[in-house]
């Protein structure tokens, strides 16, 4: 893809949960691991250790473009959205 804008290549593993990939739930949160940068993309409902799910960085964009404006976001920082249309807002995460 030759607009891919993130640092991380599109294969690289990432967290989320079967609702987003199986049930097409919008992504509410997005986390970047402070200690190795891990992506992470939740829902807006609570998830439960057995929803979670290792997928592709690039399965995830696929899902949800709008995920592209977060290439830029930092290790140990978070994003969320109010609803599937609404823009994105940025925020370190709390310790």
């Amino acid at each position: 893809m030759s607009d891919w804008p993130f640092e991380d290549p599109e294969d690289v593993s990432s967290i989320t949960v079967r609702q987003v990939v199986e049930e097409g739930a919008w992504i509410h949160i997005v986390s970047r691991d402070p200690e190795d940068g891990v992506w992470q993309f939740l829902g807006a409902d609570q998830p439960e250790e057995t929803d979670a799910m290792v997928v592709a960085l690039g399965e995830v964009v696929d899902l949800d473009p709008s995920i592209k404006e977060l290439a830029d976001l930092p290790p140990g920082w978070c994003a969320w959205r109010e609803g599937p249309d609404e823009p994105w807002q940025r925020m370190p995460q709390e310790e």
